[in-house]
């Protein structure tokens, strides 16, 4: 809850292909299922004080609506947009005109695979980004985006 008892709501969005964790390429993406690292963002937001609400699709248009669903109802945006991450130029304007915090979240580190993957179209609108921990980076994704706003809090008036 935040100093004036409004709930702080965290959007967590999983695009294309990330339905398949726990089966594809478990060497790259480790061996949980897309549920087992819901279950663990949202135990890790309920250890802070949050509330996740999450949303997977494999298109990049339903992800666009879920940020703009989540402008004036949600806190933060932690977003693993998989390939998308690297391309859609409409994930990055929905992200910069999300007002809250927005980490970015990737279970592989990026920048040690394709050259490809190096450059993320996310990277210039969100606070920061989680790489490379495999399932270890939901629990950390969380962490930073409730670490963000309460200095948010902090500040504000």
């Amino acid at each position: 809850m935040t100093k004036d008892g409004k709930r702080r709501l965290v959007l967590l969005l999983h695009g294309p292909n990330l339905n398949l964790l726990g089966e594809r390429d478990p060497a790259t993406y480790g061996t949980a299922t897309l549920d087992d690292l819901v279950a663990a963002a949202t135990a890790a937001a309920a250890e802070v004080g949050l509330e996740l609400e999450h949303v997977q699709s494999n298109a990049e248009a339903d992800l666009v609506e879920a940020i703009h669903g989540a402008r004036g109802r949600c806190a933060a945006v932690i977003v693993n947009a998989g390939a998308l991450t690297h391309y859609a130029w409409s994930l990055h304007d929905a992200l910069d005109a999300y007002d809250g915090v927005k980490v970015e979240l990737h279970l592989s580190n990026p920048a040690a695979r394709e050259p490809w993957r190096s450059v993320s179209v996310l990277a210039p609108v969100v606070d920061g980004a989680i790489a490379g921990f495999k399932a270890h980076g939901y629990p950390l994704a969380v962490a930073a985006a409730a670490r963000l706003l309460g200095e948010r809090e902090e500040t504000s008036p």
